[in-house]
């Protein structure tokens, strides 16, 4: 655990912060920072925020459920940062925001009840070595994703893409680091979308609905640090908002290769812990 008991009754992290108490100023500049930069990058890969933003909060000193409940409700603001600017550009086709939104949300509710009776530990491993395959099978396929192809839209395929959806949404309502990034994957090898457009749909419709689900319900279930999250809200608006004009602004080729590296990034943190 990062926290150690003190003699007052409070909770002490590593570096010396006080997890029982507001932060001052300057500890909410770093945190602003952090979270600007964290959920740039997201919204220019398509997820991976909660690899730098999570573990930050958590060396900040909250606990872990504490910083994972905090967490969700500030990437409800990268969602909706780069959805201001994705709907700039339009395109989204309703029968798909429709099919994600029904079957990934059941999966978000799932996966942030079943968490407290999960070795978290072994979870992470297992997200980790999952998130690493990601980019590993981009990498090995340069032709993915750069082109859109309607492909998987008859009633097979919208049911077996739906389960896998609804199972990503309970990783997400579990674990937060890189749940995104396999929606983003799914949408392009499996509904054929390119990369920009995946990436639409995962800010949209996974940083705002899935994650405020799931701030939903590990609010109700737990605790979320009120206070912290100014800071970590306008670094999740600008970041998104900032991500999503360079992922628009970038070709597909570029937005595959930060992919890939967001993914084997994530996995690695996730599996060294």
């Amino acid at each position: 655990s990062y926290l150690t008991p003190s003699t007052s009754g409070r909770s002490i992290s590593r570096f010396g912060l006080i997890s029982g108490r507001d932060m001052n100023g300057l500890e909410h500049v770093v945190l602003f920072a952090v979270s600007l930069v964290a959920n740039l990058f997201s919204a220019f890969s398509g997820g991976g925020a909660g690899l730098i933003q999570l573990p930050a909060l958590i060396f900040l000193g909250l606990p872990f459920a504490i910083a994972l409940a905090t967490h969700k409700v500030a990437s409800v603001a990268l969602g909706i940062g780069a959805t201001v600017r994705h709907l700039k550009e339009g395109g989204l086709e309703r029968r798909l925001v429709t099919r994600i939104l029904a079957f990934g949300l059941p999966g978000v509710v799932f996966g942030a009840n079943v968490i407290l009776y999960v070795p978290e530990r072994s979870a992470e491993v297992a997200l980790g070595l999952l998130t690493a395959g990601l980019g590993i099978y981009s990498w090995l396929n340069p032709g993915l994703g750069q082109v859109v192809r309607q492909v998987n839209r008859d009633q097979r395929g919208v049911l077996i893409g739906g389960a896998v959806l609804f199972a990503i949404g309970a990783l997400n309502g579990s674990l937060t680091s890189g749940t995104g990034l396999f929606v983003t994957l799914w949408l392009v090898r499996w509904f054929g979308l390119d990369y920009r457009r995946a990436i639409a749909y995962t800010l949209i419709l996974v940083g705002v609905f899935w994650n405020g689900a799931g701030a939903l319900t590990l609010g109700i279930l737990g605790e979320i640090r009120w206070s912290w999250l100014p800071a970590l809200l306008l670094g999740s608006l600008l970041g998104g908002y900032l991500g999503a004009h360079l992922a628009i602004k970038s070709g597909n080729r570029w937005i595959k290769r930060a992919f890939e590296v967001v993914t084997l990034l994530v996995g690695l943190k996730l599996i060294i812990g």
